[in-house]
């Protein structure tokens, strides 16, 4: 089996959450079945798994998209995997899988920051009816989602009639290791990672460091000035919040590591890969109360409403019990161990080997 995986959402730079999801994928499917990568730029390569074979082809944003087929029909490809709903080509002959993380953008129709004007304005427009999406979906032989709350919401909408599997996210592996004290050398450190979109509410966060003194709140998230000097006007008198501006693997690491807490203020998600990377490290959680962070945590945070800073408060200063925090931590290892990137590429091979066997009867 010809399995093509499409690489070119993979950033330049530095991973964001689809970005760091094919590129775990890739390295974790290679280990059990040869994998080809599509990439469109060179610099790609830096943050893709070393030795996996790759083709240089055109941007997702070229016109010369529409007929992307060609090129992986001339490939030899039988199953074709995108880490995103969108992808070129007709008259294929080939199977293929799409990738729906989530529906935010219903809900939130802001589109990423990171994409040219005409995607923007195409973004709004897709994102105004659900038919669109229907359409885009149903082009597929399967469709993946990284949670059970995602597919619910799929089947729930109907927006496809092709089988939907779950195929999650997981932490980056590393060794488990003692955790410093918290709250050691000053003031105890509070972590969020993430965008600074607007349904992310770090307003509440930042209210909420009002009611928390002697915290200290890292923002280490890339951040347009503008958005910073938004967010910046809302910083309570004599709160310590820190801007990072972006922050390299191995500081977010030692960060994480001594944190009292990873924190998230957000009105929805598909997954939330930082709440499992922490859980994974052996930091604490304190979350909005939302069906996926219960789906990931297993329960295990704190959890509060979304847009009450002071309930955000409330649930960081429960971990200021050393037992709360000990058991916490305990079983949240415990629900983060359930996720691996072997045990999602497990679940995709099988899928994608499902569809290979159907396409040579």
């Amino acid at each position: 089996m010809n399995l093509v995986v499409d690489a070119r959402w993979t950033r330049t730079d530095q991973h964001d959450g689809i970005s760091r999801y094919g590129a775990s994928l890739i390295e974790a499917l290679h280990e059990l079945h040869p994998v080809t990568m599509l990439i469109h730029d060179e610099r790609q390569l830096e943050l893709l798994p070393e030795g996996v074979p790759h083709v240089l082809i055109n941007s997702p944003f070229s016109p010369r998209e529409l007929w992307l087929s060609r090129t992986l029909n001339r490939l030899g490809a039988d199953v074709v995997f995108s880490p995103l709903q969108i992808i070129g080509g007709f008259r294929r002959d080939y199977r293929l899988v799409l990738t729906l993380h989530d529906l935010i953008y219903y809900r939130h129709p802001e589109p990423p920051g990171f994409l040219p004007t005409p995607v923007k304005i195409a973004w709004r427009l897709y994102h105004k009816a659900f038919w669109p999406q229907r359409v885009m979906l149903n082009r597929a032989d399967a469709v993946v989602t990284v949670s059970e709350t995602t597919r619910r919401l799929i089947q729930r909408h109907r927006l496809t009639r092709r089988p939907v599997v779950v195929v999650p996210n997981a932490p980056q592996p590393r060794a488990q290791q003692e955790l410093p004290d918290a709250a050691a050398g000053g003031a105890r450190e509070l972590v969020y990672m993430g965008s600074f979109m607007p349904y992310k509410d770090v307003e509440t966060l930042l209210a909420g460091m009002a009611f928390l003194p002697g915290y200290r709140l890292h923002l280490v998230s890339r951040i347009a000035p503008q958005r910073e000097a938004e967010l910046v006007e809302q910083v309570p008198p004599g709160a310590d919040v820190v801007f990072w501006r972006g922050i390299g693997e191995d500081d977010y690491q030692r960060l994480l590591a001594r944190a009292s807490a990873l924190v998230t203020a957000s009105r929805d998600e598909g997954f939330g890969l930082p709440v499992i990377e922490a859980m994974n490290a052996g930091t604490p959680v304190v979350c909005s109360d939302l069906e996926i962070f219960h789906e990931v945590t297993g329960g295990h945070a704190k959890f509060f409403d979304s847009g009450r800073p002071k309930h955000f408060a409330d649930a960081v200063r429960a971990l200021e019990d050393d037992g709360v925090r000990a058991d916490l931590v305990a079983a949240a290892r415990t629900q983060a161990a359930k996720f691996t990137w072997r045990h999602s590429a497990e679940r995709l091979l099988e899928l994608v080997r499902g569809l290979a066997a159907t396409s040579r009867q």
